[in-house]
């Protein structure tokens, strides 16, 4: 395994042979992967480890929110599940999306720039959590996106955070995480978010709307939603983002990544 120190990062235009096959494969960075449920405190942690270590951020998640979103405004879903979806449509959408995650440090987020308009609000809406389920059910969507998010690991150091980020798309990831939580206690947090920002927040229709996500997303035949075998598994129902920190950062160094905050 390679540590991201300064004195071994590797340069994105290194390669490596394959002696299996003689093949040329890009070498890659450290990555480090946080999977688990909307809700379950994915987003905060992978904000803080990418901070201490210097890595580049990947919020998997947003990319289907955003893939949902602008399906939506197109026309292709509707908040009516039962709707036939057009595939090829929704992939033809996908590949001519022009997407960047912007650092912002400031607010302590990251800032989702689509075709050069800022989505992020509404990419964290909760019904485009729906939206996100409804799209990410298509093999040929998720084959589009996972180029994108497998070629950010031969820039630099990446902490991914999503739900088969350590199963499918970093199955060799030098660090993996499945952070979860109740359903009652993400659904708490989500109203709490809501209210703080000034927005309307019915907890039953939360809960039932996290649920009915949760089991989508766990029971789709493409990459449903698991721990890896050799994930940490980290329940944070009880556990506030610190005490979460703190618990994968020292996972982390024991898998030899070296933090340089």
């Amino acid at each position: 395994m390679t540590v991201c120190t300064p004195d071994n990062l590797f340069k994105s235009n290194e390669t490596l042979l394959n002696s299996d096959d003689d093949q040329v494969l890009p070498l890659r960075y450290p990555v480090i992967c946080i999977d688990g449920p909307s809700g379950a405190g994915k987003g905060t942690v992978t904000w803080r480890l990418a901070q201490a270590l210097g890595y580049q951020l990947l919020d998997s998640g947003a990319l289907y929110r955003i893939v949902g979103l602008k399906a939506f405004e197109a026309g292709l879903i509707s908040t009516d599940v039962s709707q036939e979806i057009d595939e090829m449509a929704i992939l033809a959408l996908t590949k001519n999306l022009d997407i960047a995650f912007v650092p912002n440090n400031e607010s302590g987020r990251v800032d989702i720039i689509v075709n050069g308009e800022a989505v992020g609000e509404q990419v964290r809406n909760e019904t485009v959590g729906g939206y996100a389920s409804q799209v990410a059910v298509f093999p040929k969507v998720r084959q589009a996106l996972l180029k994108l998010q497998q070629d950010m690991a031969t820039r630099s150091g990446l902490v991914a955070d999503g739900r088969d980020m350590g199963t499918v798309v970093f199955p060799d990831a030098d660090v993996k995480v499945f952070l979860t939580a109740s359903a009652e206690a993400r659904a708490e947090r989500r109203v709490t978010q809501l209210l703080n920002a000034g927005q309307i927040a019915d907890f039953e229709e939360i809960l039932a709307t996290i649920k009915a996500r949760d089991d989508r997303d766990e029971n789709r035949t493409t990459a449903p939603s698991k721990p890896a075998e050799d994930a940490l598994l980290l329940d944070s129902s009880t556990l506030d983002a610190d005490m979460v920190y703190e618990q994968i950062k020292k996972h982390s160094q024991e898998k030899g990544i070296v933090f340089i905050r």
